[in-house]
């Protein structure tokens, strides 16, 4: 039965979070946003937090935390800015989760652990510049020669791409099942930025997210060692989706909280500004606009919850993780719109937070499966022509108060 009560662990962290977001980031987010400056400082504080360790366990360097502990955290981070949830989304999400249950003892020793110390920073390497949501399209190739495998190719709109120095990249092992967009063909490879024929750059024209480092990677002939392919050849297709499900639930409780800080942000302004001689929250359709922000956030938290209960107990969540990120995040947009509403010509400037909610609030309804993939995703699942299939759960279930959420 599912419990929605925080536990002691539960709310520690989330508090802890949470003064360390007001304390550290927010009083400089929005020079650093002005700047498009990414700090680098905010990733060892992230890992004192043990944030960079979030979900995994002790063994290996981690926090052992459990998947609710990892979704409000998440929550928590995005509040504050978009550009902190994407560190736990790509560090921990898509790359160590998907290393702790695909790789071996020895990839998780070399690569995991210093991942969750916060001693070494990963991301994921999916997206190319001609390959977004049909992952089958990507070029990036891995030819075999020998004990190694030469990687060949570009990704696109990496997150921490100028700064991670562990890449989980997915590329076509198989090239006559290339010709064929045969997923079977694809496989999963750790890669080193200190590897050979490896360089990155970062994307300076975004208009969102500017506090966050996003940019490209390229591989020529990159030599990787046989040992770093993670699975077995073929498997990297399967182990794209399940990055982009341990992803996608770290965007969905990241998108949540940035709901609440529009919430907030509306709710404060409407009530210090008047008009015709009343504060403009008591205008019947300022109410109507946040009364909808407050619907959506208790909305969308149970659906994160939900989901993050589902894997704490180690059942699939696919359908409900998607579900999830496509519900937070669209309401997330329409939050981040109206509470610029709200602050009327003062939501145009920058001097108020709204309009950085806004920007920051495109990007999730793009990446990790857009709103139109989901949607479709969802009616699938609804009409029979897609199923939840068995998948190997990447955390142990966990017990008592631990699996509890609000």
């Amino acid at each position: 039965m599912m419990n929605f009560d925080l536990s002691d662990d539960h709310r520690l962290l989330e508090e802890s979070v949470r003064e360390w977001g007001a304390r550290e980031v927010a009083p400089r987010i929005r020079e650093l946003d002005r700047q498009h400056r990414f700090d680098p400082a905010i990733l060892a504080q992230m890992a004192d937090l043990g944030l960079l360790g979030a979900s995994i366990p002790a063994e290996y360097g981690g926090s052992g935390t459990d998947y609710i502990g990892l979704g409000l955290a998440s929550e928590e981070l995005e509040y504050v800015d978009t550009s902190l949830r994407v560190i736990l989304s790509v560090h921990v999400g898509l790359n160590s989760l998907t290393v702790l249950s695909w790789g071996t003892e020895d990839q998780k020793r070399r690569y995991l652990v210093p991942q969750a110390e916060g001693r070494k920073i990963a991301t994921f390497g999916l997206t190319e510049p001609a390959a977004g949501s049909d992952a089958r399209g990507i070029q990036t190739v891995a030819v075999k020669k020998g004990d190694r495998y030469l990687l060949t190719g570009e990704k696109m709109w990496i997150s921490l791409a100028d700064v991670a120095d562990h890449f989980l990249v997915i590329a076509w092992s198989d090239l006559e099942k290339k010709k064929r967009r045969d997923p079977s063909g694809m496989s999963a490879f750790l890669v080193e930025r200190a590897f050979e024929g490896f360089s990155s750059g970062t994307l300076k024209e975004k208009w969102g997210i500017l506090a966050g480092n996003t940019g490209f990677f390229k591989m020529e002939e990159v030599e990787v060692p046989e040992e770093n392919l993670l699975g077995r050849p073929g498997e990297g297709f399967k182990i794209a989706m399940f990055a982009l499900d341990q992803g996608r639930y770290t965007v969905a409780a990241g998108a949540t909280g940035l709901i609440r800080a529009c919430r907030d942000a509306a709710a404060t302004y409407a009530r210090e500004r008047t008009t015709f001689g009343v504060e403009i929250g008591q205008h019947q359709l300022v109410k109507e606009l946040i009364a909808q922000m407050e619907s959506d956030y208790q909305a969308a938290r149970l659906l994160w919850l939900r989901a993050g209960w589902l894997k704490n107990v180690g059942r699939r969540s696919t359908r409900e993780t998607g579900l999830a990120k496509w519900f937070a995040t669209v309401a997330s947009e329409r939050a981040a719109s109206d509470a610029v509403q709200v602050h009327g010509a003062n939501g145009y400037s920058d001097e108020y937070p709204v309009g950085r909610f806004y920007r920051n609030s495109k990007g999730a309804v793009i990446y990790e499966g857009t709103r139109e993939i989901h949607k479709l995703m969802q009616a699938d699942y609804v009409l029979g022509y897609r199923e939840d299939r068995p998948t190997r759960c990447v955390l142990p279930p966990f017990a008592g108060e631990r699996a509890s959420a609000r």
